[in-house]
């Protein structure tokens, strides 16, 4: 974006505002815009992403925000979305697209409200889990009825955010937040650098990122999978190793985005096993210390998920998971966990046999044995146990 043209932002995409937004009242006021992306200045990559980001926003509840108008930022809903993609072979390449959007409010008359549903994680250990919640970085009077929840702070690479802890549930919270401020920790799937909205996307099974400013995860050449922990003002990595009881997955044939939203995000893998194929399921929400796996084949085997270079690790008895016994060079340790009935493995991981599903989380105790008490091991598993689906609404204040 350059020159005289200011931004308009809405959700995750910047476009080049326009001089004109077409508004009209009653009791669903409405605002109508539109312009127009080009390649060049954009890539071409990044043109035709921005082109599908567009249209996957139709439905959503979205901050908008402007430099050259701030007095229309607030939260609308995209009631319709157009944009029509031409092509000048060998010359320009362009996209012109509409939106018409119905306002919610300014922040300061909307509440945001998330509904935290569905039931905790089965496992043969009796846990209840912790029911736990984190907002964007920045949002302000957080609400929870007549109980107030615990709260922490976790350092990540966008910042501090809160993460509430024993938030009841008998109630939805509510929380404000400056449109501006509203994507600061969220969570973000990258494919071939380009940050992608919405779900229906060509996404590289071979260049992606997926990451929360917490825990980013990406492919890596001697292993599967490189789950990196941002601690002490940096990415910490470690290296990650899935298999069945023949082949450990070094490459995936293809990507598949199954949910893709500021506060969570989930994205498939799959494996050709000729006959056959495996799955991999990974979910990062906003605020995580770990990302959660769900690994699946259509056939029964030794599943198994391990670290690439051995470290020394223990199970404790009935605890659902497995952790380093002395801190690396970051000063964290690493943790691997399951809601199922597993069999550690001496290399720092886990295995189920006979099975055709592996539920899993990986991460890190930031702190290793100093961490702070909301990132115990314990309280890692119990958040990986008690993680529910979340859908956020506006609601008048």
């Amino acid at each position: 974006m350059s020159g005289d043209w200011g931004i308009i932002t809405v959700g995750r995409i910047s476009l080049r505002e326009v001089v004109t937004v077409s508004e009209s009242g009653g009791d669903a006021r409405k605002l109508s815009v539109d312009g127009q992306e080009a390649s060049p200045d954009l890539t071409r990559a990044e043109l035709v992403a921005r082109h599908d980001n567009l249209l996957a926003l139709e439905g959503t509840l979205v901050p908008v925000t402007f430099i050259d108008k701030p007095e229309r930022n607030g939260y609308y809903t995209v009631e319709s979305v157009s944009a029509d993609l031409t092509e000048h072979r060998g010359d320009v390449l362009k996209c012109d697209w509409k939106l018409s959007l119905t306002r919610l409010g300014t922040q300061g008359e909307t509440d945001l409200q998330s509904r935290l549903t569905g039931a905790v994680r089965a496992n043969p250990y009796s846990l209840a889990g912790e029911r736990w919640h984190a907002p964007p970085i920045g949002h302000y009077s957080y609400y929870s009825g007549s109980t107030n929840p615990s709260s922490m702070t976790r350092a990540g690479e966008d910042g501090a955010i809160t993460v509430y802890r024993g938030v009841p549930a008998s109630f939805s919270p509510r929380w404000g937040c400056d449109p501006t401020k509203y994507m600061r920790g969220r969570v973000r799937f990258l494919s071939e650098g380009i940050e992608l909205t919405g779900c229906d996307h060509e996404c590289s099974p071979t260049d992606w990122e997926l990451s929360n400013g917490l825990v980013k995860v990406v492919p890596s050449g001697s292993a599967t999978l490189d789950v990196q922990a941002y601690t002490g003002g940096g990415w910490r990595s470690k290296l990650w190793r899935i298999s069945d009881s023949i082949t450990e997955v070094t490459s995936w044939d293809a990507a598949t985005l199954l949910h893709n939203e500021p506060e969570a995000v989930i994205v498939r893998f799959t494996k050709s096993l000729n006959p056959g194929r495996l799955n991999l399921d990974l979910t990062l929400r906003r605020g995580s210390r770990v990302v959660e796996g769900y690994l699946h084949r259509g056939t029964a085997d030794t599943l198994t998920v391990r670290l690439a270079t051995t470290e020394a690790n223990t199970a404790p008895a009935s605890s659902g998971y497995v952790t380093a016994t002395a801190n690396d060079a970051a000063g964290n340790r690493f943790i691997v966990g399951s809601a199922s009935a597993f069999t550690p493995h001496a290399s720092g991981g886990l295995s189920l046999a006979a099975t055709t599903r592996l539920d899993f989380f990986l991460g890190v105790v930031a702190g290793g044995g100093s961490a702070a008490a909301g990132d115990a091991a314990t309280v890692l598993r119990d958040q990986y146990i008690g993680a529910l689906p979340e859908r956020i609404y506006g609601v008048r204040r």
